[in-house]
């Protein structure tokens, strides 16, 4: 989990047109648009054509490629989809798409061997796991990106901006402009509807559940953002980490007035107890006054538009009277 964690933000998907700038793409070969180079991670991947044979072993996709209505390219999934962060009509195209395997060791990462993915014969992998890397992938020509914010070796902070821009990436890269242009107008509607609760300090964190490391979120990651559209102050925005280990002497130290508290899997009351339960964390305000959210920790991180559903979940919780 905390290599997980330690992921360093990416700066935003670009695609390009073979040998052309980041933001053009030509019309050569059998579709509009092709080929197409994507630089991901630092890395150039061109297609010929749009991808038609997509495995995940990443959920972080999935809104992206269901506001696309490309989810039934999917062939493949690997990994743990869960069901509270999607409507019914995802869920209805999540099930209809066979699971290779959801078995994952103690630190969460996904465990896949090579010979099942390439036996699914894709022509895109979406996520890269810990023991099935791109390069391994490449070495079969089997092409591989990576959700921008997930790549390591980048400091850019997401916003939700970034939301917006990865979609129009991925609606390019699956020949799906005009649906593209349609959700991202869609999420900048729910954006401006978005009223911001009263003023105060906030701090998100990511407790182990049984004794352990906390984490906290600074100012690149997509909690920082979050927190500010929501009306409220990050009392980690200080730190230009992503993601990093907390004290309770240091939460004591910057005594937040709301806690959110992000969890992959388990009993979220168990996640909000790792909090609570620390000795000296009911001195914390926070504490003190029950102003506490556990969430899924896809509905803030990575940047996507279920950071979207999530800073909706924010306000509902913290706002007055609630």
């Amino acid at each position: 989990m905390k290599a997980r964690l330690a992921t360093i933000l990416a700066a935003t998907l670009l695609i390009s047109a073979c040998g052309e700038g980041p933001d053009n793409a030509t019309a050569e070969g059998t579709q509009a648009g092709f080929p197409l180079t994507v630089r991901n991670c630092g890395v150039d991947v061109t297609f010929d054509k749009a991808p038609e044979r997509v495995v995940l072993l990443k959920s972080a996709a999935v809104p992206y490629l269901h506001s696309l209505g490309v989810l039934d390219r999917v062939t493949a999934r690997a990994g743990q989809y869960p069901k509270e962060y999607y409507d019914a009509a995802t869920l209805a195209e999540l099930e209809k798409i066979p699971l290779l395997t959801d078995k994952t060791d103690t630190s969460g990462h996904l465990q896949i061997s090579k010979e099942v993915v390439i036996s699914q014969q894709p022509d895109l992998v979406l996520g890269e796991v810990d023991n099935l890397s791109r390069d391994t992938l490449s070495a079969v020509d089997i092409p591989l990106l990576e959700e921008p914010v997930l790549c390591p070796d980048n400091t850019a902070a997401p916003t939700f901006d970034s939301i917006y821009a990865q979609l129009e990436s991925y609606g390019r890269l699956f020949g799906r402009q005009a649906e593209a242009q349609t959700a991202v107008a869609a999420l900048r509607d729910r954006m401006a509807k978005i009223e911001k609760v009263e003023s105060r300090t906030a701090a998100v964190l990511y407790p182990t559940v049984g004794g352990g490391v906390t984490y906290a979120y600074g100012s690149t990651s997509m909690a920082h953002p979050q927190l500010e559209a929501a009306g409220l102050t990050n009392v980690f925005g200080d730190s230009t980490e992503r993601v990093f280990e907390v004290t309770l002497e240091e939460l004591l130290g910057r005594n937040p007035d709301v806690i959110i508290m992000l969890y992959g899997d388990g009993d979220p009351k168990a996640v909000e107890t790792a909090v609570t339960g620390l000795p000296g964390a009911e001195k914390l305000t926070a504490v003190q006054n029950g102003d506490l959210l556990v969430q899924l920790f896809n509905f803030t991180e990575p940047a996507s538009p279920l950071s979207v559903d999530g800073l909706e979940k924010i306000v509902e919780r913290f706002r007055a009277g609630s």
